[in-house]
């Protein structure tokens, strides 16, 4: 039977528990006007959140669209204002999110502490390297539309088999159909971790019912590896019925291949048992970034706080994978040019070089 938490609400509304939402919710944000003008008064902010949620006046505010461009794609995000919706999403998340990462298993990753890209890139390359055999093929999948599909009622419902605390329900209630728009909005901070809920006991039903050993999500980004590919066409299959139960449909762009032939495209990264290479698509976008940087330095000019972060960024995915050859290309030969610039430029080279007479 399933453990159904209570007796949460003095957590969510409590002083400590709102100043701690606060400081998480502005880190990497200080610049913003929202952000700034709450830090100028943050203890009388803090109690008028309170107050709000005790009294339960508190209502989910407006949202803004806005449109980015991320992994190839083009997606709507919705943002709230900082005060106080934010804050007050980070102070019900920070007492709910152990009780839903209860039920979220560890093959499930993205928008999670502690469970980002290189994480589900570790663990697939686990998968492989331990069992080259029961990992021959591969379904790759992943949900049309996932986030305007998910069902507001079965949301709550799902949340309502884990939490009994009625204030705790009514808070995500008001969060949850708050919203105007189909589905969850992609931005709020507790989209994230709905999200995930929503989809793990499809995640169960594989792992137990199906008995898939090498499973792991990303998000709505499913694979599963197996030995055979008739075994994964009736994993198929299952997740085909398990998704519509859940109001959901599978993208029709989905794959069952074998790995060795052409790897698992998979976080940024084709994944192959014995090695593995940053995707081709964000290689070639790389190298352009490169190529920008080093013309850059080759002009006389020097490197920003944006070119030494793009920098950096591109070293640290190219680490985590087998690159030696390619970073001698692009990364480490920028860096070594931007090294003999400094150099060039340091008071020690500038003592060294004899003066004319």
């Amino acid at each position: 039977m399933v453990k159904r938490y209570g007796n949460l609400w003095e957590r969510v509304v409590s002083i400590e528990n709102i100043t701690q939402a606060y400081h998480e919710s502005r880190k990497g944000k200080t610049s913003k006007p929202g952000v700034r003008q709450v830090d100028e008064d943050p203890s009388t902010y803090i109690l008028e959140i309170q107050r709000l949620l005790v009294t339960k006046e508190y209502r989910s505010g407006a949202y803004r669209e806005f449109q980015i461009h991320e992994r190839g794609k083009d997606r709507l995000v919705y943002d709230v204002d900082y005060f106080p919706h934010r804050i007050v999403h980070w102070a019900l998340m920070l007492v709910i999110r152990p009780i839903l990462m209860d039920s979220i298993g560890d093959h499930s990753y993205a928008a999670m502490q502690g469970r980002g890209s290189h994480q589900a890139l570790t663990k697939l390359r686990g998968y492989l390297r331990k069992d080259p055999e029961g990992t021959r093929f591969c379904f790759k999948m992943d949900v049309r539309k996932f986030f305007p599909s998910i069902d507001k009622d079965l949301m709550m419902e799902k949340l309502e088999r884990k939490i009994k605390d009625p204030d705790v329900l009514w808070l995500c209630r008001e969060i949850i159909y708050g919203y105007p728009g189909p589905g969850l909005p992609i931005g709020n901070y507790t989209s994230q971790y709905f999200a995930n809920y929503y989809l793990a006991s499809i995640d169960r039903h594989m792992k137990q019912v199906m008995h898939c050993k090498h499973y792991l999500r990303y998000m709505d980004d499913i694979i599963v590896l197996g030995k055979s590919k008739s075994w994964l066409r009736r994993v198929k299959k299952r997740m085909d019925q398990l998704l519509a139960e859940n109001g959901l449909t599978m993208k029709s762009n989905w794959q069952i291949f074998p790995v060795e032939s052409r790897g698992v495209d998979f976080v940024g990264y084709r994944t192959f048992h014995d090695f593995c290479l940053v995707r081709t698509r964000n290689k070639n976008k790389m190298k352009r970034a490169m190529k920008r940087l080093e013309a850059k330095l080759d002009a006389g000019h020097d490197l920003d706080e944006h070119d030494l972060g793009c920098l950096a960024s591109w070293s640290g995915i190219l680490g985590w994978c087998d690159s030696w050859r390619l970073a001698k290309k692009t990364t480490r030969r920028v860096k070594r040019k931007q090294e003999a610039k400094n150099w060039m430029k340091s008071p020690r080279h500038q003592r060294s070089v004899p003066s004319s007479s």
